[in-house]
């Protein structure tokens, strides 16, 4: 595994375009993201991923080595990476204003 240069960052495998917050970090706080410091917006905590790089709309957001679902928009460089900005190519998303599409449609 290897780290940025951020301690309270982590990133699982070297595929990975996201890095896994290791200690809660306040809105406000700096982090460093490769050669970029970026001010977190809001709070992060533990377990949740920000954007090793920008991460284009529609790229595969890669987490341990493999991918996770797509960029919804474009992500800038040591953004918060959650549901906001990113589909699961998997599963279904749940959300309220995806309901009607989801359940209108014939699965199998």
């Amino acid at each position: 595994m290897t780290n940025p240069a951020d301690p309270r960052l982590l990133r699982l495998h070297p595929a990975d375009n996201v890095l896994t917050v290791i200690s809660t970090l306040e809105a406000g706080a700096t982090i460093r993201v490769g050669e970029a410091e970026v001010i977190v917006s809001s709070r992060l905590p533990l377990g949740h991923k920000v954007a090793g790089c920008v991460i284009a709309e529609g790229e595969k957001i890669v987490k341990y080595g493999a991918p996770i679902g797509s960029a919804s928009r474009s992500i800038a460089a040591g953004e918060h990476v959650h549901t906001h900005n990113l589909k699961s190519d998997y599963l279904p998303t749940f959300l309220r204003e995806d309901q009607g599409r989801y359940f209108a449609q014939p699965h199998a």
